[in-house]
C-alpha cells in the first residue's frame, strides 16, 4: 500500500509557516530547527520540504536533488555543531523513527540530531 501523507501534521504546518520554529538552516529542499522539547544540549530536527512520511518513503521516491540536499544538510549541521568524531568532536546520534513499531509520532520524515552529552545505550537489551 502506498504511503498516504497527512498534510495536517505539525511539520507540514511548520513548512507552511502556520507554526513558528527556531530555524537553524533552511535550504531549497530541507529545513532544520531546534526541537521544542530537547533531549540533549544539542537537539535539532531536520525535515525534507517534500511530503514524505518516513525514511524509506523518502529514499525510494525523493529526487536525487532532494536526497543530496537533505543528506548534506545533516552533515553540515554536525560540522557546525563541532560534533564530528573525525574532526575531533565527541560524536552525535541520528534518530529517524518509522511506523508504529518505530514509535513514529509525526508522519513526516524527520531526523533528530542529538549531541552535547553522553547519550547512553540506544535500546534496552532483551534478556
Amino acid at each position: 500500500m502506498p504511503y498516504a501523507y497527512d498534510d495536517q501534521n505539525i511539520f507540514a504546518k511548520i513548512l507552511r509557516g502556520e507554526i513558528p520554529n527556531k530555524t537553524v538552516v533552511e535550504t531549497e529542499h530541507s529545513l532544520a530547527f531546534h526541537d521544542i522539547a530537547p533531549q540533549a544540549p544539542d537537539h535539532i530536527l531536520v525535515i525534507p520540504k517534500g511530503a514524505y512520511v518516513c525514511y524509506d518513503h523518502f529514499a525510494l521516491e525523493a529526487s536525487d536533488a532532494e536526497i543530496l540536499d537533505y543528506t548534506r544538510l545533516i552533515g553540515k549541521i554536525c560540522a557546525d555543531l563541532g560534533v564530528q568524531p573525525g574532526e575531533g568532536g565527541d560524536g552525535f546520534r541520528l534518530i529517524a523513527n518509522a511506523g508504529p513499531h518505530g514509535v513514529q509520532e509525526v508522519p513526516h520524515l524527520h531526523v533528530h540530531i542529538l549531541a552535547g552529552r553522553v547519550l547512553g545505550p540506544m535500546l534496552t537489551r532483551l534478556r
